[in-house]
């Protein structure tokens, strides 16, 4: 694997982990592509980056959660949480098989129509309670497939339960926190346990790591004003256009 096709999956995952098009999907169809072996592994590590853009982006909220872990805050984000891992357990079966991409056509068409129906129905008036954060992280356990957008997927249920935009979105960063460190602790003992060899060019990886975490700053960012706007539209076009190329590319 090419230094520059790992940067370039490093800035896939940087753009595309904030926005509701699934980087985990891009990175499937770009492994599959260019035949990259080990895109599990690589996909893992490309969140991580994006998970300390979170950091830096929201680290108001974070230090607030861990000076308040018993806070309202705190304590959404682990119920959400809490139904994501049950979710993600439960298909656990599946999940590793999904990473193949053979599903990847019809995961863009769902994230679709989910930011169509979003972009319908919000009203944007009620804070997340606790009944709200359980909706957004089972939606989350949903999203862990590549194609079904993470990011998509959780702002537009909150948005469809009538959540605030900006918290909605703020929300669904916050809670990638736990899944992504604890998707990669799993990662971790399961190349340990099994003594799993990774062939993957490491300068490589460690330049697309630095791009997707400063890519994913300022994707961030753009997002939350994007959802404050509640315009997803181009987005849902989007998703439409990498279903069909994806469907040409995988099934043909």
């Amino acid at each position: 694997m090419s230094v520059a096709v790992l940067v370039l999956l490093g800035l896939v995952q940087g753009i595309c982990e904030f926005l509701p098009v699934s980087s985990s999907g891009h990175l499937v169809l770009l492994s599959n592509v260019f035949g990259i072996e080990d895109s599990l592994f690589v996909s893992i590590i490309l969140h991580v980056a994006t998970l300390l853009s979170v950091v830096v982006v929201m680290r108001k909220e974070i230090f607030y959660c861990i000076r308040h872990p018993f806070s309202q805050l705190s304590m959404k984000i682990v119920v959400s949480t809490i139904f994501t891992c049950i979710v993600a357990i439960a298909l656990m079966p599946f999940i590793t098989a999904s990473f193949e991409g053979a599903m990847l056509p019809v995961a863009f068409l769902t994230s679709a129509i989910l930011l169509f129906l979003s972009q319908r129905l919000s009203n944007g008036k009620k804070e997340i309670n606790y009944k709200r954060a359980g909706l957004i992280g089972f939606a989350q356990g949903l999203a862990i497939f590549p194609g079904l957008s993470r990011s998509g997927t959780t702002i537009a249920t909150g948005l469809m339960a009538g959540t605030k935009r900006e918290e909605c979105a703020k929300f669904s960063f916050l809670i990638s926190l736990p899944i992504i460190v604890g998707s990669l602790m799993l990662e971790i003992i399961k190349i340990c346990s099994h003594a799993e060899v990774i062939s993957v060019n490491w300068l490589g990886l460690a330049l697309a790591f630095i791009v997707a975490f400063l890519v994913g700053t300022m994707t961030i960012k753009f997002m939350i004003n994007l959802t404050t706007k509640l315009n997803f539209k181009y987005f849902t076009i989007y998703l439409i256009l990498i279903a069909i190329v994806s469907a040409v590319v995988l099934w043909y």
